[in-house]
């Protein structure tokens, strides 16, 4: 097992330092940015609202954290037009990341093929510099079957990475949902990532999530490139293991 040391070494590259609060201001978004690049290690991306991605990105400059934004978000409607428009205004302010909310309420009602149009038309838009993350909201999904479903859908219609919350709900990740996840990714045969957000504050909780991805998936799964937290409270008792 790793110590927590070394849990936080591996794990503060992971991370999407994220606000999305629902009254989020500019000078909130010149702090994350400021405090991102004061980091002794850097994270892996930024998350904020599409409306300050173009703030961000001049504050980033020359940085090699990504910046991330999300579309569709928190709902996860089923209006392609508009996400797609949404999609292409955030490239273009300077986004690197697109995470989507997938129609999760549509799939529930048995319209999978408005979930699978969304993630179609929104990995369209996405130029191949760029990755797409989509969110299925596991904990709003009644059962396992649910979640793989969503999963699979949103790998087979080209995600980059599958997330597990908005973290706008009641439950967010779990390591249960988790494992099903990365089980989808694994079957799938295609090196997607995996992003666990909402709800984690632990050393102790990194360290659980790591380990399921390392034994489904292998010790080399693991890195900015294919795995991520998106917990910004997870990053201060991570820094005080170090």
């Amino acid at each position: 097992m790793m110590d927590d040391r070394q849990t936080a070494l591996r794990a503060i590259p992971l991370i999407d330092l994220t606000d999305l609060s629902d009254d989020c201001t500019r000078e909130q978004i010149n702090a994350l940015v400021a405090r991102a690049l004061a980091l002794p290690i850097p994270v892996a991306a930024l998350c904020i609202w599409p409306r300050f991605v173009a703030q961000a990105r001049a504050g980033l400059g020359s940085s090699p954290i990504k910046l991330a934004t999300v579309v569709n978000f928190p709902k996860g409607g089923e209006d392609v037009v508009s996400v797609c428009a949404e999609t292409r205004a955030a490239l273009a302010d300077g986004a690197d990341e697109i995470d989507l909310v997938l129609p999760w309420r549509a799939l529930l009602a048995g319209h999978e093929d408005i979930a699978r149009e969304m993630v179609r038309a929104v990995a369209r838009c996405v130029s191949p510099s760029a990755q797409l993350k989509v969110i299925i909201e596991s904990g709003e999904l009644p059962d396992d079957e649910m979640i793989a479903r969503a999963s699979r859908i949103a790998i087979d219609e080209g995600a980059d990475f599958i997330k597990t919350s908005t973290g706008k709900t009641q439950i967010s990740a779990t390591p249960e949902a988790a494992r099903i996840m990365l089980g989808a990714i694994r079957d799938s045969g295609r090196r997607v990532g995996f992003k666990a957000s909402g709800g984690l504050r632990t050393l102790e909780q990194a360290r659980a999530y790591l380990a399921i991805a390392d034994e489904i998936m292998g010790a080399d799964f693991v890195s900015p490139a294919h795995f991520r937290f998106g917990a910004s409270s997870l990053l201060d008792p991570l820094l005080a293991a170090l």
